[in-house]
């Protein structure tokens, strides 16, 4: 195949001598929403707003027939990932006990 003129915007695909757009292959913006998803997240909101909002999802907590839904909506808006104060690594506090054993080894003197 010979050479193909082409504008500088555009980029050929190795061995087809094709063209592709400028645009080609960027994809959505990190952290950009997808349409559908976004409406579908309003639509979600404003059901749990008209059903009670707070209230409606503490009377799911406590029922016995839907609290596992609502641990299982629990686990999805949590953050996958959990970090200390200002971002930094997790603090963990160890705290060691000495209890004295009476004569019995119960603890009561």
């Amino acid at each position: 195949m010979g050479a193909t003129p082409h504008s500088a915007d555009s980029k050929e695909l190795k061995g087809s001598g094709k063209k592709r757009p400028p645009a080609a292959g960027k994809g959505r913006p990190k952290g950009a929403i997808n349409k559908h998803t976004k409406e579908l997240k309003e639509m979600i909101l404003a059901a749990l707003d008209g059903a009670g909002g707070v209230d409606y999802l503490v009377e799911r907590a406590n029922d016995p027939r839907t609290a596992s839904a609502f641990l299982t909506l629990v686990g999805k808006v949590l953050p996958l990932q959990v970090s200390g104060l200002d971002a930094g690594p997790i603090a963990t506090v160890t705290r060691i006990e000495l209890v004295g054993l009476g004569p019995n080894g119960d603890g009561k003197n």
